[in-house]
């Protein structure tokens, strides 16, 4: 018999990527499509929906998304059709399978830290408002499951799908860093997310999940802990506060909680400071 069809939207992306890549270790009973815009835009309805009547997935995650804080807010429309409005067009043709969406730790805004799943959202910019929107879309349907992640580490085909690569293309450059001491989140490494989130898709549970690091650490952390690892590169970076930044509002303290998930998982969430140690010749 044929194995089940598992979509992966988000296929060239980050956490697409990992997940696909993961998948014959932690996932061996799917057969995976990867999804990307060359398959089908997905904001063309029809098209998609002509896809999914010909290869009728069993499950979809759905990684895609517009995701860079500062396209959605100079493009709020395409941000609401790609995060929102696909996103929705998404859960309802699954309406009867397992559905994950990837959701952020910015819907919070970072007063208190420390959240968890039943704390109130609070978006502060585009992005993290047109998730709390396709959240709330997912959610219907009590069969399909939410995961909020935070700063994923990692390598991605192209180069530049994670803070990570962000950081080193910008040292590589010669480029001086301003890194928050006060602004906090929960990196974890992709790998991490990707095996988490295939053992939650066959544990069959689903609800909306924490997804994230077990230690929270500022971005000044962040900036030391990974100038150790990429050593003798030249690192350059300034602490800086968030008390001085001019810029659009952000989130000081977006740290989650994710022991809902760790309770039905059979392997510890480790923090990136953790992961790295325990992979010392993984890229990052």
């Amino acid at each position: 018999m044929s194995l089940p069809t598992a979509w992966i939207t988000g296929a060239g992306g980050l956490i697409g990527h990992q997940l696909i890549q993961s998948a014959p270790q932690f996932a061996p009973g799917w057969r995976i499509r990867p999804i990307t815009r060359d398959v089908v835009d997905l904001c063309n309805f029809a098209a998609v929906e002509g896809l999914f009547r010909e290869e009728t997935p069993r499950l979809i995650i759905h990684c895609a998304a517009m995701s860079r804080v500062g396209d959605c807010e100079s493009n709020p429309g395409l941000a609401e059709l790609t995060n929102v409005r696909a996103t929705a067009h998404l859960s309802c043709l699954g309406a009867d399978i397992p559905f994950v969406f990837f959701s952020s730790d910015l819907v919070f805004d970072g007063a208190k830290g420390g959240y968890l799943e039943t704390d109130a959202v609070n978006p502060l910019n585009v992005y993290a408002d047109t998730k709390v929107r396709a959240e709330v879309e997912v959610l219907r349907n009590p069969l399909h499951t939410v995961v909020r992640t935070s700063l994923n580490a990692g390598v991605s085909p192209t180069g530049n799908r994670s803070f990570t690569e962000d950081m080193r293309r910008a040292w590589e450059r010669g480029q001086t860093l301003s890194l928050f001491t006060d602004e906090f989140r929960n990196p974890i490494h992709v790998k991490m997310t990707a095996r988490a989130v295939w053992a939650l898709v066959l544990k069959n549970q689903p609800g909306l999940y924490h997804l994230a690091g077990r230690e929270e650490m500022s971005r000044w952390e962040i900036g030391q802990l990974l100038a150790q690892r990429w050593s003798p590169m030249e690192a350059r970076m300034l602490a800086t506060s968030l008390r001085d930044y001019q810029g659009p509002r952000r989130s000081p303290d977006t740290s989650v909680r994710s022991a809902k998930l760790q309770a039905i998982l059979d392997f510890p969430l480790l923090g990136l400071r953790e992961w790295l140690a325990a992979n010392p010749h993984e890229p990052v």
